[in-house]
C-alpha cells in the first residue's frame, strides 16, 4: 500500500466546501470538469454528466486565487497521469461528505496505482467489515473521479462493477494503469 500523499482536508464550515472556481481538461477518457474551493479540489467530474451541475459560490479574490491554484495543480498532475508519467497524486482535496464517506474516500486513495480491490476490502480497511453496502454507496458518491480512485474497486469475483461514468471509462482507466502488468478486466 502506498503512502497517502493526497489528503482529504476539512473546511471550517459547510459553506466553505462549496467550490468557487472551475476549469475543464480534455483527457483520453473525455473532458473533465474540475472544481475547487480555497482548501482543495472539491470535484472532478465528466463533462456532460449530471454531476457537473455544480453551483459556484461567490468569494473573495484571495479565496478564488487559492481555489484556482488547486485546479492548476490538478490539471498538471492529471495530464501527467494520463501520459503515464504519474502514478500517485499529491493534491489538497476538500470534498464535502459525511465522516463515513470521507473514511471510505481516504481508503480509496490508499489503493495503489494498477491495483484493484473490492468493497469488502475497503470495509475491512476502515474497520467496518459489515458495512460493505455502505462502502459501495460512499464509493458511488465520490465527487473526485480518477484522483480518488473509485475506478479501482471491482467485484469480489474480479469483474468490473458499476461506475458513475460507465464501465467503458472504468475499463479505460484500469487498462491505462495496468498496461505494463498485462492485466485484463472483464465486464460484468
Amino acid at each position: 500500500m502506498s503512502t497517502m500523499l493526497s489528503q482529504l482536508l476539512s473546511a471550517p464550515t459547510a459553506k466553505d466546501y462549496q467550490p468557487c472556481a472551475m476549469a475543464t481538461l480534455v483527457t483520453p477518457v473525455g473532458e473533465l470538469q474540475l472544481n475547487a474551493n480555497a482548501y482543495g479540489l472539491s470535484h472532478v467530474t465528466v463533462m456532460g454528466s449530471s454531476r457537473t451541475e455544480i453551483l459556484l459560490r461567490h468569494t473573495s479574490e484571495a479565496e478564488y486565487a487559492r481555489a484556482n491554484e488547486h485546479i492548476e495543480q490538478a490539471k498538471a498532475q492529471l495530464s501527467q497521469y494520463f501520459s503515464g508519467d504519474l502514478t500517485q497524486f499529491n493534491l489538497s482535496l476538500a470534498p464535502k461528505g459525511t465522516e463515513f464517506q470521507r473514511q471510505v474516500w481516504q481508503a480509496l486513495i490508499a489503493v495503489d496505482y494498477g491495483q484493484c480491490c473490492s468493497y469488502a476490502d475497503i470495509a475491512e480497511r476502515i474497520a467496518r467489515p459489515k458495512a460493505v453496502r455502505a462502502v459501495g454507496a460512499a464509493n458511488g458518491a465520490n465527487p473526485i473521479a480518477v484522483i480518488v480512485p473509485c475506478h479501482r474497486i471491482i467485484g469480489k469475483n474480479g469483474q468490473l462493477t458499476g461506475y458513475a461514468y460507465g464501465l467503458d471509462m472504468k475499463q479505460q482507466l484500469l487498462m491505462l494503469e495496468s498496461t505494463s502488468k498485462g492485466a485484463h478486466f472483464t465486464l460484468e
